[in-house]
């Protein structure tokens, strides 16, 4: 079995920053990839934004472009969300992905349909 922990969630003001973290246990889970997905009340979870084994970022949401960077250790099954600058918009409760598939020569998916292990999620406000 593959188990996701996601932290470092919490209540920042706008313009502040959080660091997110999400530990994987279980199963190795070499070549595969990992997202970050948020999701707010009363709307559909969203992508945030994607990472290969490799370390190679393969895309983010327009919204968060700039201002988030999304990095994985993998000596330590780590993946982690940096969060700069942060908008009342980013409020959502933020949760780490990770496929079973190897992903190299193609991008990883950016619905959730394509991940099968997920974290439980950890909530990040912003007040204005």
């Amino acid at each position: 079995q593959v188990q996701l922990v996601e932290s470092g969630g919490g209540l920042v003001q706008a313009g502040g920053s959080l660091r997110l973290s999400c530990a994987a246990s279980g199963r190795t889970l070499s070549g595969n990839a990992m997202a970050w997905f948020r999701q707010a009340p009363g709307k559909e979870r969203e992508f945030v934004a994607a990472i290969k084994w490799s370390g190679e970022t393969t895309g983010y949401t327009d919204s968060v472009k700039g201002r988030f960077t999304i990095s994985r250790d993998n000596a330590t099954n780590t993946v982690n969300l940096q969060m700069n600058s942060l908008k009342p918009e980013d409020t959502a409760l933020y949760y780490c992905a990770a496929t079973k598939l190897y992903y190299y020569r193609t991008s990883p998916p950016v619905i959730k349909s394509g991940y099968d292990y997920w974290g439980q999620g950890t909530q990040v406000t912003v007040s204005s």
